[in-house]
């Protein structure tokens, strides 16, 4: 570390430490030197000039974590998973993010993969060298290693559901009809005027979204439209849009007014949402309680008033419980869509080895569909890696790392 005056010319800059790395021992692998300056938006400008006018240039998005990644710093999923870091914005985003960049994930992988490469290694042998008596495999042990594999893959693949949804933030959508207080259940949420909030029918329109961070998990609210019949052609977009966010979302929030509710037409609503939206969690919220109470109703409900805030801690905390926490320990999660797709692959070629040993194929069959398992488990970690794969990757990156 050197400490000392940046002078252009006759004029000094700013007193600067100026860190050096010797290859191999830096970021990227390369000799590096490090410039810190007062922070100072103009000296930042002007050192940056300088050093442009001396031969430097910007570097791209994502240029120092390509370089590391391309003298073997790094492998690919750690190189996301940097991306991933700096954009984490609550503890559970960062918890699986140092997971993936010690290589969680990975190491299960590679353990799997340099497993199956010894077998490819016997198939490959035996076709070349025939006559050898020790080239032949066994395919009981291959057939057994399959159906580890298999199980080791599918509990991968089916990590993708939490771990996309908490990387993205899960989202929650708010629904009901008109004026039963869902924009003033998302300001309370949010605990500032996000939705604007009126006695007007069809006042929300089009969709509004923002995040809150509960126990460390992220969690994005969605207001909608309320649902009723009606011949305003915006209002009836909005409605559309509604429906859409139900589909994708995770968590449904179903919201009545405690005050003006017909419980047949209620019990039905929410028996239709159980019978369409199976695979989501939903919420049952009668609001208004402070001015009336619901007695006998046949489905489990949180009783809130959301102009008052009373009831919201309840709903808040039993959110948080619907992440089954157990899996965020020590587990690999997936979090990518293309290690999701990479893996889907793999299965599929090792699904079709599995069918080949059952039907007795030959070895040169067998090989082909281990090789392509084997190449689809090394796209994950770029050891078989596209120039428009790293393109896409790392142009996701901010300049400067």
């Amino acid at each position: 570390m050197h400490l000392g005056h940046l002078v252009d010319k006759e004029e000094i800059l700013d007193k600067i430490l100026v860190a050096v790395f010797k290859a191999p021992h830096s970021y990227t692998g390369e000799d590096l030197l490090e410039i810190s300056c007062h922070g100072s938006p103009y000296i930042v400008r002007r050192v940056i000039q300088l050093f442009i006018r001396k031969g430097a240039r910007s570097a791209n998005e994502g240029e120092f974590t390509l370089r590391a990644f391309l003298n073997g710093k790094i492998d690919l999923s750690q190189a996301e998973a940097i991306s991933d870091l700096i954009s984490s914005t609550s503890k559970t985003d960062h918890q699986l993010a140092m997971q993936q960049l010690k290589g969680g994930v990975l190491n299960k992988i590679r353990s799997l993969r340099k497993k199956l490469i010894e077998f490819s290694s016997l198939i490959e042998f035996s076709l070349d060298f025939p006559e050898e008596d020790d080239s032949t495999y066994d395919k009981t042990q291959l057939s057994k290693f399959l159906i580890r594999i298999k199980k080791h893959i599918q509990t991968l693949l089916d990590s993708f559901a939490l771990g996309n949804a908490i990387k993205e933030g899960i989202s929650v959508v708010i629904v009901g009809k008109p004026n039963v207080g869902k924009s003033t259940l998302l300001n309370v949420l949010l605990n500032e005027e996000r939705a604007i909030v009126s006695e007007i029918p069809g006042t929300t329109r089009d969709i509004i979204e923002d995040e809150i961070i509960i126990d460390g998990i992220r969690f994005r609210f969605i207001d909608t439209a309320g649902i009723r019949n009606t011949e305003n052609r915006v209002e009836v977009l909005g409605i559309k849009k509604t429906f859409e966010k139900m589909q994708q979302a995770k968590v449904i929030f179903y919201m009545f007014d405690a005050t003006n509710f017909k419980e047949k037409t209620v019990v039905e609503e929410i028996q239709n949402l159980h019978t369409t939206y199976t695979d989501k969690t939903i919420f049952i919220i009668a609001n208004k309680s402070d001015l009336t109470k619901v007695k006998d109703f046949p489905y489990v409900f949180f009783s809130i008033s959301a102009k008052k805030k009373e009831g919201i801690q309840s709903i808040l905390k039993a959110l948080s419980n619907t992440i089954d926490r157990s899996m965020l320990q020590n587990r690999p999660i997936l979090t990518h869509i293309r290690h999701y797709n990479a893996l889907h692959r793999s299965l599929k070629a090792i699904c079709n080895i599995e069918k080949g040993i059952q039907e007795n194929h030959s070895g040169d069959l067998l090989a082909v569909d281990i090789r392509q398992a084997l190449e689809s488990m090394g796209e994950i970690s770029g050891e078989i890696s596209s120039e428009e794969l790293l393109k896409n990757i790392f142009s996701k990156f901010c300049i400067g790392k």
